[in-house]
């Protein structure tokens, strides 16, 4: 009886998410297309982000704003859920462009929102477009540009943290920016990859302590500090390590 109320529960509440997402999504997109300024497309954005979260009862705790430089850095956090995006967009200063795969200009909606507010995508699986996709993140660090990435690239309904792409860390040394590691939890218990509305939860967003690279710091060794500092708080497995 239990196990059918919480399932009833969490359905109702996937449908009045939904409501409330459409509710601020769509004027939001109304103001982002009218909007000049970048800075003010993106405050439109950070707003409707925060307050799906505030209307459906999810309680966002952020621990380490501190942590945040106010020069230009790129910030890499661990991937569970089509959650993270707003997530952080919610959490994060709104200066911050976002590095998306792009797989994400298929749908219409969604690329013409995250194009308005700045965000680059890139290509995980054609070398050549990877190259070019690396060129252009690269000139936007070292033009002093905020960058947020999901350095696994995607998510999968198994727990852990998957191995990373160098993209982020490569272009952090070569434009000398401090790599800010975040942590999100809760995200993939309230919408799973096979799951299609989310259920109630709570989110936790931990900024960790930033990673100053020098100009002889090897990428491979930034990348590794950066996951180090992440699974010290996810409270999930090391999936790289584990040879999956």
């Amino acid at each position: 009886m239990q196990y059918m109320i919480r399932r009833l529960w969490h359905g109702l509440f996937g449908i009045y998410a939904a409501v409330v997402f459409a509710a601020f999504v769509l004027p939001a997109l109304a103001l982002v297309a009218v909007a000049p300024r970048l800075s003010t497309r993106r405050r439109i954005v950070r707003a409707a982000a925060t307050g799906m979260f505030c209307l459906t009862g999810t309680r966002l705790t952020v621990r380490g704003l501190s942590h945040i430089p106010a020069e230009p850095c790129v910030v890499v956090a661990n991937h569970a859920s089509y959650l993270d995006g707003p997530i952080l967009t919610a959490a994060l200063p709104p200066r911050f462009g976002f590095v998306i795969k792009r797989e994400m200009t298929r749908v219409p909606l969604a690329h013409f929102l995250l194009r308005r507010i700045g965000s680059e995508f890139v290509e995980r699986n054609d070398t050549h477009k990877s190259a070019a996709d690396a060129r252009r993140i690269l000139q936007k660090a070292r033009a002093q540009e905020s960058l947020a990435f999901f350095p696994e690239g995607t998510f999968r309904r198994e727990a852990g943290l998957r191995r990373f792409h160098n993209g982020a860390f490569a272009a952090a040394i070569r434009a000398q920016v401090p790599v800010v590691p975040v942590v999100i939890r809760g995200s993939r218990r309230m919408l799973p990859a096979a799951q299609i509305l989310p259920g109630p939860g709570h989110i936790e967003i931990f900024i960790k302590a930033p990673l100053f690279p020098r100009p002889e710091t090897l990428v491979a060794d930034l990348l590794e500090d950066a996951r180090r500092s992440i699974l010290a708080d996810l409270d999930e497995p090391d999936l790289q390590a584990q040879g999956t």
